[in-house]
């Protein structure tokens, strides 16, 4: 590899649409550029910050391509080197994301020219390329300073910190995607210990393969420590599985509970595949929650076959239809979760800790199936979805600093289960994902099929973490929205199986393939260095106070 901040070569032709063409010096090793790669062309006015989106052979002369030299014997190699650099060379393509003022041609510029922004013009020719350098680097991405950037990887083939802005990161919902086993469940977790360690939002993860809270181990058979190991008391486990999780030795805080007087008809509709339900049961759900009530699938359940004809008979429903959705509801309701009745609320506990600022892991032990899944993470973020619409309508009433909601952030794995072109427009998941952060909750989106997520929905997504994918159609989705989304494409096709992602969107201020960074020792005494600064914790604190308010 070259050396750092090294030259590449000269701009010689291309356009604001098409791209940009430079040429390689002879001396710069083709083999060494690779696709994503991040360079700077310093032009007269600007400095610009690209992609290498391709690398290509040229030639000069079509006459040396038609007898070209043969094996590299000492003839052959002498001719090869006379030929390098003049007749024969090498050319990158590259996309110009960002331009700012080059400061060094002590030029006037406006305040906006200081700071990176979207290329709208293009360098002259002959404008120098080169490597980007760690002060590059900084000047796009920030630094890690555990308040506003966090660190989520260096660039594919230089040590050099990239980072998520973790402000803008909260401001809208985001998804991190990836074939099976390419550590989108670490990378996720990765993510979190960012948010949570510069208290950005507070967070409920819906934890499947209870693998968030505690400890878990990676692909090498290690453990690994989770949420509430790395930050203590900031972060409460509860269960929907106690025997499970103390099995494990993780003390949760406490076992949830779900009533069935919870369910909604949304629930219903979003379990039809899960339940095998036909669309006129889920008619006969909206008869049921009309007719009966809060407690209408407890009274269906209880209903004898001759009190379920009368009541399809009286109310026009469909007999067999009601019949089915009773049946169904039996799977529910030997979830060992889910309760007729309850005296007590757990799930209230739950949101009581977000509210006061904590972040929530719900493991499911061994409810790990897609039933158990989607019913509780639709029931719990319906609840808190309307708890906090009140909250940020009570703070639009009041003007009142103090009224302005906690941002909250929900984590989901299997996304495209609440998130298809059906359930996106009837679920609480979907509700969220439209409306930004209008009232701050968004979601963190786990999946490994972000083509099973709506279109909309996917348009909505703020930024974009993709590690490998196969699927044509998961790679088209990726790119649902997104200018320049071709160029990207042959970017995403290079990235290897494991650690390695590219990043894209309202977080980042362009597109850039990193490799991740690892989650180990070296990370948590990073997290413990960050925690234990004075300034650091200091910033933290005036930081909670700004986003969450005071305890009172």
């Amino acid at each position: 590899m070259p050396p750092a901040h090294s030259r590449l070569g000269l701009l010689v032709a291309g356009s604001v649409a098409e791209g940009l063409s430079a040429r390689l010096d002879p001396e710069v090793p083709i083999e060494d550029v690779r696709l994503g790669k991040f360079v700077k062309i310093v032009g007269h006015k600007y400095e610009y910050f690209c992609l290498v989106t391709d690398v290509q052979l040229d030639s000069a002369n079509a006459d040396v391509l038609r007898d070209p030299p043969g094996d590299p014997s000492s003839v052959d190699a002498f001719l090869r080197q006379v030929l390098n650099g003049t007749t024969t060379y090498a050319t990158i393509k590259l996309k110009p994301e960002l331009m700012l003022a080059n400061i060094a041609a002590d030029l006037e510029f406006d305040e906006g020219d200081l700071v990176p922004r979207p290329a709208r013009t293009i360098p002259p020719h002959f404008s120098s390329v080169s490597e980007a350098t760690v002060a590059d680097f900084e000047r796009v991405f920030g630094r890690d300073d555990g308040r506003t950037h966090f660190q989520i990887g260096q660039p594919i083939d230089m040590d050099v910190p990239v980072c998520l802005d973790l402000r803008r990161f909260v401001e809208r919902s985001n998804g991190v995607f990836g074939k099976s086993g390419t550590g989108k469940s670490f990378l996720a977790r990765l993510i979190l210990c960012g948010v949570i360690n510069a208290n950005q939002a507070v967070n409920l993860i819906f934890d499947m393969h209870s693998e968030y809270g505690w400890s878990a181990k990676n692909e090498e058979g290690t453990e690994v420590k989770g949420l509430s190991q790395l930050f203590g008391s900031r972060v409460a486990v509860y269960t929907l599985d106690m025997e499970s999780s103390r099995g494990r030795g993780v003390r949760p805080a406490g076992e949830i509970k779900i009533a069935l007087r919870e369910l909604s008809v949304a629930d219903i509709s979003l379990l039809q595949d899960e339940l095998k339900l036909h669309r006129t049961a889920v008619e006969s759900a909206a008869l049921c929650e009309d007719k009966l009530g809060d407690d209408w699938a407890a009274r269906l359940l209880d209903m004898s076959g001759d009190e379920l004809s009368a009541f399809a008979n009286e109310n026009g429903g469909n007999n067999n239809s009601l019949s089915a959705l009773r049946s169904k509801l039996r799977l529910i309701d030997r979830l060992p979760f889910v309760e007729r009745s309850l005296a007590r609320s757990t799930l209230d506990e739950l949101i009581a800790r977000l509210e006061r600022g904590h972040h929530v892991v719900l493991e499911f032990g061994r409810q790990r199936n897609l039933l158990a899944y989607i019913l509780a993470a639709n029931v719990i973020t319906r609840r808190l979805h309307e708890l906090w619409v009140k909250k940020t309508e009570r703070y639009w009433n009041t003007k009142d600093e103090s009224d302005r909601p906690r941002p909250l952030m929900i984590t989901i794995e299997e996304a495209h289960k609440f998130l298809n072109a059906d359930a996106a427009r009837q679920t609480t998941f979907g509700t969220i994902a439209r409306e930004l952060r209008k009232f701050y909750v968004t979601l963190l989106v786990v999946d490994q099929r972000p083509s099973g997520i709506d279109a909309e929905v996917l348009s909505q997504i703020g930024t974009r973490i993709t590690c490998q994918l196969n699927d044509e159609r998961d790679i088209d989705a990726i790119f649902t929205g997104v200018s320049g989304g071709s160029h990207l494409r042959t970017v995403l096709s290079t990235l290897d199986s494991r650690e390695q992602a590219l990043l894209l969107g309202h977080a980042v201020p362009m597109p850039m393939m990193i490799r991740t960074r690892k989650y180990d020792s070296s990370f948590y005494s990073a997290l413990g260095s960050s925690v234990s600064d004075p300034e650091a914790i200091a910033a933290h604190a005036r930081r909670y106070e700004e986003i969450f308010g005071t305890d009172d």
